[in-house]
């Protein structure tokens, strides 16, 4: 199913990027629900099994249908700001009016039948602001154990994917951002198709509210889109180079390059295929931030490497020199 919004001047001016840590929690878990149909993430979802059998996930699972059914907007509002804390962003999911909760909860008990008048589904019901309690301290438990130890690694992902979108942006505009989004994502005479999931009846167009843009690690290779009101239209998108996140092993330099820098100086630099952190190269490459830090040091005075400041990182990416010196290898 597909939903075409035809953006004017103001929605284009509108539009913006997010970094979303509550988004990567609920993409995480639905990534749990769906791993059963694909073989994606094997290593994250390896790592994760210690922390998921200590999870008594169930109450979520009422509410994220494992084939893609509507799940309640409340439990994962779009941020209202580029890249907020969870904490902030939790706060909202707890501040939901019971009322409204209700309504959404039902809404998505309703994709699954005869879950409505389950035991399960009737005590959710029953007491709406009691549900909306226990579903945020269960996603707090959630974000603590499966997301916030690789929270550093994907943040720096994330925003490199936004930095390099928007170079394309000022380099191309909006039709080489548009068209390199994913493939299910179309545009074409000012108009964006998305694929949506689950009931749409009540989706909207644009309005000139504008679409908010989120890149996440979990969301490959789907792209999801959300149009509740009062919000922006959302797209979470897969980002750039997630998946070197499963890579079990640094990248290995070719050897030439490896005798003239050495090898851990020359794996740093053959690795960044995409802007990154310190941080980010240090758990990539198993380093201290202070060796990291020094590689990159003597980099960027080679002419190899060039940073700019992302958010609140700093982050790193090859110059053509540095290309050149990489392919030449």
């Amino acid at each position: 199913m597909a939903l075409t919004l035809r953006l004017g001047n103001d929605d284009l001016r509108r539009s913006r990027f997010a970094v979303s840590p509550l988004c990567q929690t609920h993409e995480a878990l639905r990534m749990l629900r769906r791993s059963a149909r694909h073989g994606y993430h094997r290593d994250w979802l390896r790592r994760a099994a210690p922390a998921v059998a200590g999870l008594d996930l169930s109450p979520l699972w009422l509410f994220i249908p494992p084939a893609g059914g509507y799940t309640p907007d409340f439990l994962g509002p779009p941020p209202e700001e580029p890249c907020p804390r969870f904490e902030d962003e939790l706060a909202r999911v707890r501040a939901t009016d019971p009322c409204l909760a209700r309504e959404e909860m039902a809404r998505s008990l309703a994709c699954t039948p005869g879950l409505a008048e389950s035991p399960r589904g009737r005590a959710a019901l029953d007491d709406p602001a009691g549900t909306v309690r226990r579903l945020a301290d269960l996603t707090e438990q959630a974000w603590q154990a499966l997301v916030a130890p690789d929270w550093a690694r994907h943040r720096a992902v994330l925003e490199a994917d936004i930095a390099h979108r928007s170079r394309q942006v000022a380099d191309a505009g909006l039709d080489a951002l548009f068209a390199d989004l994913h493939p299910d994502v179309d545009w074409a005479d000012g108009s964006l198709t998305l694929p949506v999931r689950g009931d749409m009846r009540d989706a909207q167009l644009a309005d000139g509210r504008g679409v908010l843009l989120m890149p996440s690690v979990f969301v490959w290779p789907d792209v999801v889109s959300g149009f509740a009101r009062p919000w922006q239209p959302t797209v979470i998108y897969p980002a750039r180079g997630m998946r070197a996140l499963d890579s079990a092993e640094a990248p290995r330099p070719p050897e030439a390059l490896a005798r003239l820098l050495g090898r851990r100086r020359a794996a740093v630099l053959a690795g960044l295929n995409d802007p990154a952190s310190t941080t980010d190269l240090a758990l990539r490459h198993g380093l201290a931030p202070s060796t990291v830090s020094a590689h990159l040091a003597v980099l960027r005075e080679a002419g190899l490497l060039a940073s700019r400041r992302q958010g609140l990182h700093v982050l790193y990416e090859r110059t053509s020199l540095g290309d050149s010196v990489v392919s030449g290898a």
